[in-house]
């Protein structure tokens, strides 16, 4: 059922780009907007990790490099089956992780230096152990297509913008509504593809919870990060995020500090206070660590 919501979601926002081509250009302006379409899904496909990764400046470690962090990895991935990621670091003070990367063979996963510092080596596996979640349950590539597609349906309206005050032609090869129609694209559809995005974040992010949860073999360590993770968020900001947030949700707690608290569609990720009670609930269903 999550893989069908997902493939759905995704297809929500596929149709809303090339409705926002429609109302802009007519047939010629949804053709324009299919072929860009399926264009940024092949790019974000074959370059989804090294585009987020160059965005946050991470670099990449090694077992010699940070022995602690790539060993918690090494052992995680015993766990669930997975081939080993790549490892990077991000220097900042806010505690916090993602994940990127196509598929399992080409995963990486990046760790902030605040969460290095501040969370106990339990909590650390908790917290690789949901990113491993959305590697196993091929997350990665989902959210990164959905960043791309929201930021070009915002882009288009832009275009809109700019065609609702200039006017267009009301013919075969123009917008069927005219500059009515550009308006409409501006008003509603960076709202549309906002909250198709944010419903697969909450999605996903409660599925890897669960699939963290089963790899590390103790969910209340996870519970207690994501805890001090959503404390933190609101001391120190990651610049990076705060100036590109189409990529806030694939973080395991929204790092942008004005975050809405509400476990609502116009919240990036699910409540923390949510999640920690799911995972409070797991606690005596799975297996011990090691």
């Amino acid at each position: 059922m999550p893989l069908l919501r997902t493939a759905l979601l995704m297809a929500a926002m596929t149709g809303l780009f090339l409705a926002a081509g429609w109302l802009i250009g007519g047939q010629s302006g949804m053709l324009i907007a299919f072929l860009l379409a399926a264009g940024m899904n092949l790019f974000a496909y074959w370059n989804s990790d090294k585009m987020v990764l160059r965005m946050y400046n991470a670099q990449e470690v090694d077992r010699r490099s940070a022995p602690a962090l790539y060993g918690i990895v090494e052992q995680l991935v015993q766990r669930a089956g997975l081939p080993m990621p790549r490892v990077y670091i991000i220097e900042g003070d806010q505690p916090n992780a993602f994940a990127t990367g196509r598929d399992p063979q080409h995963a990486a996963i990046a760790a902030t230096t605040g969460l290095l510092r501040n969370l106990s080596h339990e909590e650390i596996a908790g917290v690789l152990a949901h990113e491993l979640g959305h590697v196993k349950n091929r997350d990665t590539l989902t959210m990164t297509i959905t960043a791309t597609i929201a930021g070009a349906i915002g882009m288009l309206a832009n275009m809109a913008m700019f065609a609702g005050l200039f006017g267009g032609r009301n013919d075969n090869r123009g917008s069927p509504f005219g500059a009515i129609g550009a308006i409409v694209v501006m008003l509603l559809a960076p709202l549309a593809a906002m909250l198709v995005q944010m419903a697969i974040s909450r999605t996903r992010e409660y599925e890897a919870d669960r699939m963290g949860a089963e790899i590390s073999g103790h969910p209340l360590w996870l519970a207690s990060a994501l805890g001090r993770i959503h404390d933190a968020t609101h001391r120190a900001a990651i610049p990076a995020a705060e100036a590109n947030p189409a990529t806030a949700h694939m973080f395991i707690v929204n790092p942008l500090t004005g975050e809405n608290k509400m476990d609502s569609l116009f919240s990036t990720h699910p409540n923390v206070e949510n999640r920690i009670r799911r995972l409070r609930e797991m606690a005596g269903s799975v297996g011990p660590w090691g």
